[in-house]
Order: structure tokens, then sequence, then C-alpha cells
């Protein structure tokens, strides 16, 4: 028997509806974890909702540049926030071409 795609169940007292075990274990839901639910076209929509969302994730520069800072970091290449802050509050200096 392969996974149910519908199930009939009630609507509690609190608007608490409970999702059928075996679709909980298909979708990969525990206690705890955060649902969306949507309306759509005179039905309801739950989808399961992760920390980060799929559409969340990095583009490969984005990961690229995190790498590049966590292995800075590790080699002990780092600045402290107040020096960020000093350094962005400073005028930047433009460099003057020398003419001959």
């Amino acid at each position: 028997m392969g996974p149910r795609t519908s199930s009939i169940g009630r609507v509690g007292k609190r608007r608490q509806v409970v999702i059928p075990k075996d679709m909980c274990k298909d979708l990969g839901l525990q206690e705890g974890d955060f649902i969306e639910v949507r309306k759509t076209r005179g039905a309801v929509l739950i989808k399961p909702k992760r920390l980060v969302d799929p559409d969340d994730i990095l583009t490969s520069q984005e990961e690229k540049a995190v790498r590049k800072g966590e292995a800075e970091l590790r080699r002990g290449h780092h600045v402290t926030l107040a020096q960020l802050r000093h350094d962005l509050d400073r005028p930047a200096v433009q460099k003057r071409r020398q003419t001959a």
C-alpha cells in the first residue's frame, strides 16, 4: 500500500486538525515543526515549513563568500564591530594619479 494522498478528519474545538501519522512520516513532519496554512480556491493547503526555506538558499557566489569568510575566521583574520564601524565612518581616501 502506497502513501495516502487524502484522508477524512474532523475539525476539533480549537480548530485543531489531526494529520494522519503516515502522512506526517512521508513528509518528515514531527511534533513542534512549523507548517504554512494557506487558503486556495476554497481548499486549505498545509505545507511543511523549514527554518531554512528553499527560497532562501544561497547562490553559489554567496556560498563561496561565506566559505571564504569562515576560512578567514579559522585563520584568525577578523575585525571587531567597533573597528568596522570606525572604518565605515572614515571618509574614503582617494588616490591621486601622479603625473610626470
